[in-house]
């Protein structure tokens, strides 16, 4: 057979392939959400996104989990902590965890959530060269920043996530609540402060240390507002997820970070 019969039979192939690929796209397209009917938001598991630090519990048991990437702890995704992740605020809410010590019964989950109206840090004490807020129960009290968010793939696509940041990432969630209530565009009655779903950042990791360990923080960066092509799916998206999360409908389950980062006084 001639190269050019070859190369003309693998063209055909290929068209053939492409024909496939783009009805199989329309069938599914046209049968988007299909088999979610019966499902709602309590049948979902919302993902955290993850500084991964020296002693996460990834490191060594998810394949190529190092320190300083970014781990979607549902996908199990693994993102490069210098390039960072795009995502959209969508909420904030601050709480107060009370978690029993490790080793306790209940210590994988919180013995109770505190809105950040409580005064439930008033009844605590520190004990000398520890960095938590305890009880007298024995139990300690963690002060909470959840960011709910957007996170942006690379192709354009939104997911619904939560970035916890607690102890010395407080310091780094007051920075990008500044930076948001900061955020101004000009409208036609003047400059006004857009919705926090309707700016895109970048979130990268750095390392960090002080006299209690090392571990990796979060930067966070402005990118800018969502572009005009991307309204319609990622602002619509942050926009329904913002509200969903202000009515109470999306429920979080917070878990403890695990013997190593329990006990080991670092700060995170």
């Amino acid at each position: 057979m001639a190269k050019t019969d070859v190369a003309v039979k693998r063209d055909d192939v290929a068209v053939k392939e492409t024909g496939t690929a783009l009805a199989l796209a329309s069938m599914f397209e046209a049968d988007a959400g299909a088999g979610l009917e019966q499902m709602d938001k309590g049948d979902f598991a919302l993902p955290f996104l993850k500084a991964l630090t020296n002693n996460s519990d990834e490191i060594g048991v998810i394949e190529g989990a190092m320190p300083g990437m970014i781990f979607n702890t549902v996908t199990k995704e693994l993102f490069d902590g210098k390039k960072g992740i795009v995502v959209v605020p969508t909420a904030y809410v601050r709480q107060y965890i009370e978690w029993a010590p490790r080793g306790s019964a209940s210590s994988g989950a919180p013995v109770q959530v505190y809105p950040a109206t409580s005064d439930i840090l008033s009844r605590t004490n520190r004990v000398p060269g520890d960095n938590k807020d305890y009880l007298d129960n024995g139990n300690y009290i963690e002060n909470t920043a959840n960011h709910y968010v957007m996170m942006v793939t690379d192709e354009g696509i939104p997911v619904p996530a939560l970035i916890v940041m607690k102890s010395t990432q407080l310091k780094k969630s007051r920075k990008w609540n500044s930076m948001m209530m900061s955020t101004k565009l000009m409208g036609k009655n003047g400059p006004y402060t857009p919705p926090i779903y309707s700016q895109m950042y970048r979130l990268t990791t750095t390392a960090e240390s002080n006299d209690k360990g090392k571990w990796y923080g979060w930067e966070v960066e402005r990118i800018g507002s969502i572009p005009a092509d991307q309204i319609a799916s990622v602002y619509m998206a942050a926009k329904q997820f913002a509200e969903s999360v202000n009515r109470g409908e999306v429920k979080v389950k917070h878990e403890s970070e695990g013997a190593t980062m329990q006990d080991a006084n670092i700060p995170f």
